[in-house]
C-alpha cells in the first residue's frame, strides 16, 4: 500500500551522498559523455538486454544533479505500471534520487536486487511506485583513474533471480564498456 511520495528529507536519506559528483561531471565532460543519447550505447544496451533477458537495459551516467541514460533499451511490449492512469515513459534524463544507480556509483560495487520490495532502503525509491520496477542488476563503469562514471544496468517489472551468472555478466559488461569508452575518447574509435 502506498501513502504517497516520501517526505523530501526521507528521499534525501535514501540517496547516498556523492562526494565525487563534481569531479565525475568534469571527467564525463572530458570524455564527451552523459549529455546526449549515443546510438552506439543504445546498441550496447540492446545487447545487454539480450544477454540478460531483461526488458530494460541502460548505460547511465551520473552527474551532479541528474542521471542520463546515454544508452537505453526498452522492450516495446513491456508496459510500465503506475498508480495513476497516465502512461509513464522511461526518459533519458532522470532525477538523481530516482533509481538505484547512484548507490552503485557511490559504493563502486555492483548491486543485485532480485525483489526491491525485500529491501526497505530501496523499496521506497520513486521508480518502484512510479514505474513498477521490481528488480535491478547494475555495475559501475569504473575508468582507468578509478572513477565510477556511471553504470550499466538492467531492470524488470517482475522480481528476478539474477543469480551469479547475472552478476558476472553485468560486471564483465561494465568493465568492457569502461575500457571501450576511454579508448574511444582517446583514439576516436567506435565502440
Amino acid at each position: 500500500m502506498s501513502y504517497g511520495p516520501p517526505h523530501p528529507v526521507a528521499r534525501l536519506l535514501l540517496t547516498p551522498e556523492d562526494k565525487e559528483a563534481p569531479a565525475r561531471a568534469r571527467r564525463l565532460f572530458q570524455l564527451g559523455l552523459g549529455e546526449y543519447p549515443d546510438p552506439a550505447l543504445d546498441v550496447f544496451a540492446d545487447h545487454l538486454a539480450e544477454l540478460t533477458g531483461a526488458p530494460y537495459a541502460m548505460v547511465n551516467f551520473i552527474g551532479e544533479s541528474r542521471q542520463f541514460f546515454a544508452g537505453l533499451h526498452v522492450r516495446p511490449t513491456v508496459s510500465l505500471a503506475r498508480t495513476d492512469d497516465s502512461k509513464p515513459e522511461l526518459g533519458r534524463p532522470m532525477e538523481r534520487d530516482h533509481g538505484f544507480c547512484p548507490h552503485v556509483v557511490v559504493r563502486h560495487k555492483a548491486l543485485v536486487l532480485e525483489d526491491v520490495r525485500d529491501y526497505p532502503r530501496f523499496a521506497g525509491n520513486p521508480i518502484v511506485d512510479e514505474f513498477g520496477i521490481r528488480s535491478y542488476l547494475g555495475a559501475p563503469l569504473i575508468d582507468s583513474t578509478g572513477m565510477a562514471l556511471g553504470t550499466v544496468c538492467v531492470v524488470d517489472v517482475e522480481p528476478r533471480p539474477w543469480g551469479k551468472a547475472g552478476l558476472e555478466t553485468i560486471k564483465a559488461s561494465a568493465a568492457d564498456l569502461a575500457m571501450r569508452l576511454e579508448r574511444r575518447a582517446a583514439d576516436g574509435l567506435p565502440l
